[in-house]
């Protein structure tokens, strides 16, 4: 039997009670939120009498997905052996050398080194390189203590918006859509938005040196190293991998392939040039395994998650009632005002709750007035634990980024709260006068 609730409207209410249910488990902490993706979609299916289709359901939405995990599994494999073999230490002594003693330039070198580090889409990783070797001399020079965690927020943040981010992943995950569909049409608004970052850390640079002026300090910076990251560094391969790189973001912008292709060759060929015994490898593998299965384990359930919220029509009734209670005058606006209400955001929801729970509604909503429901997952990704999620305390990087600085996070949010939403503004403007959101 079929929705023995009866009608559209109590269809309606099911589905807007899962996803209540689905943001309670989130936000308690209690429920992992793998388990709440499929778990609770699940339990709603069975009470709303689609039992016999659920298998079908799940399958056809992880299937949906798998083009996207593969995608974030060879991705975070490539960028961690990356790092691994040591491609951004010559970069980061590099650019330390601009600096000089001049804060302008320290924060212009800061927020470079923040989006190259930030490549790999993990923004632990990013802090803990970037802050690490730029802490000192931050402080060698007499710099404010929230000029370092709010510039490489800035950088960070902007840089999240890669598809191999977690919040553009997710996007496409959701709407079952690739990267030529959801990031692609705003890489004009991403060009952007890098520039307003290089800007915004010159106008902090100035004010910090009208406060301290230009110190005559020699400026270095020394990469200390385990033994364990000696052994896996391969300094003369320095070239080779950075080569690799470039060669495998060139394909990715010109999407010569399919992304999860791209990375998966890239991948490969790394992986033998520089581990060629099956030994390396493997600890190579071994090493980055937590990171591949957090990530698409989660990709995995969230195509349960909306394979049957979709396959049910859960999506399709809510998405009717909130058009029907929409005011007339704010219906052409929809994309545009997820877009600037998306850095907000980042300090209320979490990316799954906001992205499972949220922007599937937002995007059927899109749909039911007849607008492109891939502006939603657009707009979403310019703000939303993107530019927001290096001051949301609901991301454990976050707690990374200030412990690692010194701060307390109410200090650094009110430091860089206007800048990064003013991120968000820009790219979101940039993105409106191309038409794609």
């Amino acid at each position: 039997m079929r929705i023995a609730l009866g009608g559209a409207a109590m269809l309606a209410l099911l589905g807007f009670l899962t996803i209540f249910v689905f943001l309670v488990c989130t936000f308690s902490g209690r429920v992992s939120v793998l388990v709440a993706l499929v778990i609770v979609p699940l339990i709603a299916g069975l009470a709303g009498g689609f039992g016999a289709d659920l298998g079908k359901m799940m399958l056809d939405g992880i299937l949906k997905v798998t083009p996207t995990g593969v995608m974030i599994m060879f991705a975070v494999l490539y960028f961690g052996l990356m790092l691994g073999v040591g491609i951004f230490d010559p970069l980061i002594r590099g650019l330390v050398s601009l600096v000089r003693g001049d804060p302008v330039r320290l924060c212009l070198v800061t927020a470079a080194l923040s989006m190259l580090v930030a490549l790999d889409g993990d923004g632990a990783t990013t802090f803990l390189i970037t802050i690490t070797a730029l802490l000192p001399v931050h402080r060698r020079m007499g710099m404010n203590p929230l000029v370092l965690p709010g510039v490489v927020a800035l950088g960070a943040g902007v840089m999240n918006i890669l598809p191999w981010g977690g919040p553009t992943a997710r996007t496409m995950a959701v709407l079952h859509a690739d990267a030529s569909q959801i990031f692609t049409p705003i890489v004009p608004a991403l060009c952007v938005g890098i520039l307003w970052v290089f800007l915004a850390s010159a106008i902090i640079g100035l004010r910090e040196r009208r406060r301290i002026g230009v110190s005559n300090v020699d400026i270095s910076v020394e990469i200390t190293l385990t033994k364990e990251e000696q052994e896996i560094r391969r300094p003369k391969l320095f070239w080779f991998n950075v080569a690799l790189t470039l060669a495998v973001l060139a394909a990715l912008f010109t999407h010569i392939a399919p992304l999860a292709i791209i990375f998966v060759v890239g991948f490969a060929i790394a992986l033998i040039v520089n581990y060629p015994a099956w030994e390396d490898q493997r600890e190579r593998l071994i090493d980055h395994a937590g990171s591949v299965v957090t990530v698409t384990s989660m990709i995995f359930a969230a195509g349960i998650f909306t394979g049957i919220l979709g396959g049910t029509k859960m999506i399709e009734a809510m998405s009717q009632q909130i058009v029907d209670l929409m005011p007339d005058f704010l219906t052409p606006y929809l994309s545009k005002i997820v877009a600037v209400v998306s850095m907000p955001f980042s300090l209320i929801f979490t990316p799954d709750a906001f992205y499972f729970g949220v922007l599937p509604v937002f995007a059927g909503a899109a749909g039911a007035l007849g607008q492109d429901p891939l502006t939603i997952g657009r707009a979403a990704i310019l703000g939303q634990m993107t530019t927001g999620f290096p001051l949301s305390p609901l991301t454990a990087s976050t707690f990374i980024l200030i412990g690692l600085s010194g701060v307390s996070l109410g200090a650094h949010q009110r430091f860089i709260f206007v800048w990064a939403f003013a991120t968000t503004i820009i790219m979101a403007a940039v993105a409106w006068i191309g038409g794609v959101i």
